[in-house]
């Protein structure tokens, strides 16, 4: 195992780690912006708590959160690493410092950036993750069942101004993360041609644009409009 080990704690190799588990990532974020459209029916939120119950007892469902979870560690163990490895490797500053001639602002602050959504994520497990795995919730009967009351939460909570003013700073955050990030996946993935690279930028930017656009509509559309 030792050429594993040896492989994967490389550079080149935790680039890798980071891309495959960022395109993981960026999945899920589409299956729960699926899922979280729920919110926008007007049904008293019965449609979102039968969604969030079945999310929450589908055993299938239960063994993804681990490898979600585990897609999550990875990917910020390696993104700490790769960035200690890189200052360390840049002790010294060049004398001519221009990055900005050759990059763009998010990749150069892709550690900013991180750092504001792992911050967000973190509240965000704690109020709506977290009450649904220790019983902190009212329950609510939906089609003969006793269920979780998360809609409640989240009504609750995006009516109060700093969590929606940080919603929509981390969502805004995770758009400029996506942006770069997502090119630079396939990139390390050696999926970069003249011809394709261009049609892959794009596309990061419309699906970063609309992934990040979405979630963002749901803690406004509640403050102003519910």
């Amino acid at each position: 195992m030792s050429w594993f080990a040896k492989t994967f704690s490389s550079t080149i190799g935790r680039k890798i780690v980071m891309s495959i588990t960022g395109l993981f990532l960026c999945s899920f974020l589409v299956i729960h912006l699926i899922g979280n459209f729920q919110l926008f029916k007007d049904d008293g939120g019965a449609a979102f708590n039968v969604y969030s119950h079945f999310m929450g007892h589908n055993p299938v469902i239960r063994v993804l959160e681990f490898v979600l979870l585990a897609g999550f560690v990875f990917h910020i163990w390696d993104a700490v690493a790769l960035t200690r490895r890189n200052k360390a490797a840049r002790s010294v500053g060049y004398a001519m410092n221009r990055p900005q001639d050759n990059s763009n602002w998010s990749s150069r602050n892709m550690g900013l950036l991180g750092t504001v959504i792992l911050v967000f994520l973190i509240i965000h497990l704690y109020n709506f993750f977290l009450p649904t795995k220790t019983g902190g919730l009212d329950k609510v009967m939906v089609d003969g069942m006793m269920i979780d009351n998360l809609y409640i939460r989240v009504a609750e909570s995006f009516k109060i101004w700093w969590y929606v003013a940080l919603y929509v700073i981390s969502m805004i955050a995770l758009a400029y993360h996506l942006v770069h990030g997502f090119q630079s996946a396939f990139q390390t993935l050696g999926l970069n041609h003249k011809k394709y690279t261009p049609a892959i930028k794009t596309l990061g930017y419309v699906f970063s644009v609309l992934v990040c656009l979405g979630f963002a509509s749901m803690p406004l559309y509640f403050f102003l409009f519910k």
